[in-house]
């Protein structure tokens, strides 16, 4: 519905849109509706008449251009029999200049653009600039907040925090179906993405437009696919009659369901039987929408020479939002030296990290709920996308004093996200940040943790034992003995074949008791673009053998030096090799592997600070961490001492073979990270393996982007000292609404009938023409 109030042309727009949910949002100013004021009873209306008729002339004027706008601007439509608005061409639509004599294409083949070519485009969106509103806690606070607020945000300009609320107050109260999650998950979810997806969908078409010079007449954009009695069966992004193809564009890599089903009809209709039909996507597709075009294309088939006439390409770029961050913005402590009001760390990572639901519950609520507010498939892989349990930090920047450090973590790809959707990047990015800043405030030598059943007063350091770092090293050593043990299990081959090749004493296998413990090799690094690039930091066990006092079950036994040296080699052969393996790998290590990786990066602030001094120097070696105190649930190293005394006295387990007797698995060990060697590649080494990590690092900052070197990585991140975003030229204007709930660019679903678009055009021209005659009656009446 359209309501011509206050002056304005205003849409409404359904429930849970990211604007005014009843009375809608306010269009731009070329949709002003007429003045139109009746004259009062009893008084004289006097005109000049030499002005009559080019104020007239000039009114009906401006309702033929409403109805021009509302016609031709590309309003989402349905099917209907009149005839749909004329296809642009694509050049002219997004601003784009090529050789109109040499048009490109898409890959005639189902491809991936060149991992060289990789890179990024902007999109405007204001509205990520009010990501840091909240609302009282308290519940009847809250509700008194909003009522002061009320419900109507066309009082309240763009960027005033009191539209966000009226918008939010006016959807809960009035909206046929309130937001079910919380403030800042509509906030972020709705108020913000919807408003994104038009503008971020417009800067890929233009981009793709501009990358494979879809110029020329042939070149067509909104070009709508009519059936024989004239109404729409599909509306394509794109269309070249000469070459005989349609194309579809996704900024992502979601699809449209109710898309391939249209494709259906148009590809067998006889007029379009050799045409072809080109999926274009920014991101990897995801696994629905790359069965559903499989599917689509075994449906359609080949052309006369073989060729699939359905094909997909992905141009993989990524988007990165362009805006100005303030007073409203959320500002992060994320690896921040000095973090304070209107200032902290920001970025396309922590954007990701901040709207990341807590727990698996709430990550398949948060998919869902996208599902349902992107209809048309622009949405772009979210936080559910990334598995957080695998963050590490990847890169730090030069931590140049006042200025900030740019930073980057990595983290793998969830599989299948609308079915197992990421979590708990909150938590985890935490954990990376607060260890980071233990590693620099306090002493290398107090770096290590120990559990051995005669020193409990030697588990670790009081101050590191307060840390989330101290609690994940000794939690870690205490696992890696259990998975010692278990690696040494008889029931498993590798486990009968040690036991039986073990020095025997009185028949028995004898296996002297061994010191295990966890030490960092040498980290691979390059040290390059004015920060350090953290490639690889393995982590590998020592083994020596120990004796202990703390008597053990099943007693002990008398062996020689030689059949220990003998054992020892078994044990360094068979069993560390798999216990390595399993703590660089396996995802109960995971933070383990987290903290140390930020035990890199530590390092190597320390040696910059040494050399001149950063925003870091206060903090480093200060032994103070009160401000990175544990988190979450209580924890006690004495507690954890005494799970590990307990294993040691019965064993982690015991068992009975051919042998004549029990024997029992018992080992003492600890981590020790106070040192963090590392080794500098060389730049060609460098360049070579990882020729794309630098520009996906670089663009991380802004956004979260893919890996161009391995196809399941992520890379997000973000800078300590916020930066006004900054970029040349604004985004295209996108030929849909503004922010609705469905979003998107471009709109190829079949939204609003065409004969609704021209029945309002009719009306406005009717509007023009009762003001005409209205004025000229009043002209004969005066006279």
């Amino acid at each position: 519905m359209l309501d011509c109030t206050g002056g304005e042309l205003t849409p409404r727009v359904p429930d849970g849109a990211g604007d005014q949910m009843t009375t809608g949002r306010h269009l731009p100013q070329r949709f002003r509706c007429l003045d139109f004021q009746p004259p009062q009873t009893g008084t004289q209306m006097s005109y000049p008449t030499p002005r009559r008729r080019p104020r007239n002339l000039a009114r009906i004027a401006v309702a033929v251009a409403c109805a021009s706008v509302m016609t031709f601007s590309g309003l989402p439509v349905l099917t209907g029999a009149e005839a749909a608005p004329k296809a642009k061409r694509c050049d002219e639509m997004y601003g784009v200049r090529g050789d109109p004599a040499r048009p490109g294409g898409l890959p005639a083949d189902n491809t991936i653009r060149r991992e060289a070519d990789w890179d990024e485009y902007e999109f405007d969106n204001p509205r990520q600039a009010m990501d840091g509103l909240t609302l009282p806690s308290d519940p009847a606070e809250r509700t008194k907040f909003l009522d002061e607020i009320g419900e109507d945000s066309s009082r309240y300009k763009e960027g005033d925090p009191k539209r966000v609320y009226a918008t939010y107050n006016n959807n809960q109260k009035n909206g046929t179906r309130p937001f079910a999650g919380t403030f800042d998950e509509w906030l972020n979810e709705v108020y913000i993405e919807n408003y994104a997806r038009n503008r971020r969908g417009a800067a890929f078409t233009a981009k793709i437009v501009r990358d494979l010079n879809l110029v020329g007449p042939d070149w067509l954009c909104e070009e709508y696919i009519l059936d024989k009695d004239g109404k729409t069966i599909r509306k394509y992004d794109a269309a070249n009659h000469r070459t005989k193809e349609f194309v579809e564009f996704k900024s992502g890599g979601a699809h449209d369901t109710s898309q391939p089903p249209k494709d259906r009809v148009v590809l067998k209709d006889p007029r379009y039987q050799d045409y072809k039909l080109r999926y274009a996507f920014g991101q990897e597709q995801e696994p629905k929408t790359r069965t559903a075009v499989r599917n689509l294309g075994a449906d359609i088939g080949n052309d006369a020479q073989g060729r699939p006439r359905v094909t997909t390409y992905e141009h993989r770029s990524t988007a990165v939002v362009r805006y100005t961050p303030g007073p409203h913005s959320r500002y992060d402590s994320t690896l921040n030296a000095k973090p304070g009001v209107n200032q902290g760390s920001r970025g396309g990572g922590n954007d990701m990290i901040n709207r990341s639901a807590p727990n698996p519950e709430t990550a398949r609520q948060q998919i869902e709920r996208a599902r349902q507010l992107d209809t048309t498939g622009q949405r772009v892989r979210g936080p559910g996308g990334v598995d957080f349990s695998t963050l590490e930090l990847r890169f730090v920047g030069a931590p140049v004093k006042g200025e900030g450090l740019d930073y980057s973590f990595s983290a793998k790809k969830m599989p299948d996200p609308d079915t197992n959707p990421g979590a708990g990047g909150k938590e985890k990015a935490e954990l990376v940040s607060d260890s980071f800043f233990t590693w620099l405030a306090l002493t290398p030598d107090k770096f290590w943790v120990n559990l051995n059943p005669d020193q409990p007063d030697k588990i670790m350091d009081d101050r590191f034992g307060e840390t989330d770092a101290g609690r994940v090293l000794l939690e870690a050593d205490l696992d890696m003995k259990h998975d010692f043990a278990q690696t040494m299990n008889p029931s498993t081959d590798r486990g009968a074949r040690f036991w039986d090749s073990l020095s025997r004493v009185d028949g028995r296998p004898c296996l002297h008791s061994i010191r295990n413990w966890i030490v960092p090799q040498p980290a691979q690094v390059r040290e390059q673009d004015g920060g350090i690039y953290i490639l690889d930091a393995p982590l590998k066990v020592n083994s020596v053998p120990q004796e202990v006092n703390t008597p053990v079950p099943g007693g002990t036994c008398d062996l020689t030096k030689a059949q220990i040296e003998h054992n020892q080699n078994l044990v360094n052969t068979m069993i560390l090799p798999e216990v390595e393996k399993k703590i660089n790998n396996h995802a109960a290590y995971a933070d383990l592997r987290r903290v140390y990786t930020s035990r890199v990066a530590a390092e190597w602030i320390r040696l910059q600070d040494a050399e001149k001094a950063t925003d870091y120097r206060a903090i480093i070696n200060s032994n103070e961490v009160s401000r990175w105190p544990i988190r979450g649930a209580k924890w006690d190293k004495n507690e954890t001492w005494q799970r590990y005394l307990k294993s040691f006295k019965e064993g982690d387990y015991s068992f009975e073979r051919e042998y004549g007797g029990r024997v029992y698995v018992y080992t003492v060990g600890g981590v020790d990270f106070s040192q963090a060697p590392k080794k500098n590649i060389t730049k060609s080494e460098f360049t070579t393996a990882h020729p794309h990590l630098p520009r996906t690092t670089q663009t991380s900052v802004k956004a979260m982007t893919d890996d161009a070197e391995t196809k399941n990585i992520l890379y997000l991140g973000g800078n300590t000292t916020v930066k006004a975003s900054r970029g040349g030229g604004a985004t295209p204007e996108p030929p849909s609404n503004d922010g609705g709930s469905g979003g998107g660019l471009p709109i190829t679903g079949d939204s609003l009938p065409i004969g609704l678009v021209l029945t309002f055009a009719a009306a406005l021209i009717a509007v023009g023409s009762g003001m005409l005659w209205w004025t000229r009656r009043r002209r004969r009446f005066q006279s």
